[in-house]
């Protein structure tokens, strides 16, 4: 499976971008508002095989983000599917994404939920303090609908995307 938009594309994780994946996690420029992991490159081996179970499950699909030359610059993860809802996250651009990778990266995700997953709606959690992302997620429509002591907790639906889609249509 591959989505693509006008300079990324993601595809989904294999074990072989194990390395790309441990070396962005670890990353300190990338990971401060990130759940820890395990600094072990079979761990991180591991947890990408145990995933791929629940890939051809359905439960979560884990995907690498790259510039259309192959380039890799980032994952992004849809996972906690219910009803009508999916949660995305694990949500990481490094200095190799392209001027839009951002903007384009939600956008394929949100088609993946709403199209490939049928669903109409997205949630997700924002560590409180990661200002740029929260920021991102307001202008996209999302509305707070709860938080926590460390995080604000996010709702999107599939209209509030589109029009977003609409108002953005030249960067993506």
């Amino acid at each position: 499976m591959e989505l693509k938009s006008k300079s990324i594309k993601l595809r989904l994780v294999e074990e072989s971008d194990a390395d790309f994946i441990l070396k962005l996690r670890l990353d300190d420029r990338y990971n401060q508002f990130l759940s820890g992991v395990s600094p072990s490159l079979s761990s991180q081996i591991n947890w990408i095989r145990s995933y791929k179970a629940e890939e051809k499950e359905g439960v979560q699909f884990y995907f690498i983000i790259e510039r259309l030359d192959g380039t890799k610059c980032g994952t992004i993860r849809v996972y906690d599917i219910r009803k009508d809802s999916f949660c995305w996250g694990s949500w990481i651009l490094n200095e190799d994404k392209t001027k839009y990778a951002a903007i384009e990266s939600a956008f394929l995700i949100y088609n993946f939920g709403f199209q490939n997953l049928g669903l109409n709606n997205s949630h997700y959690d924002v560590m409180k303090g990661n200002e740029r992302v929260i920021s991102f997620h307001k202008k996209m429509g999302a509305k707070i609908v709860s938080e926590d002591s460390e995080n604000y907790y996010f709702n999107i639906s599939k209209d509030a995307v589109e029009a977003s889609r609409v108002q953005l249509k030249d960067k993506i």
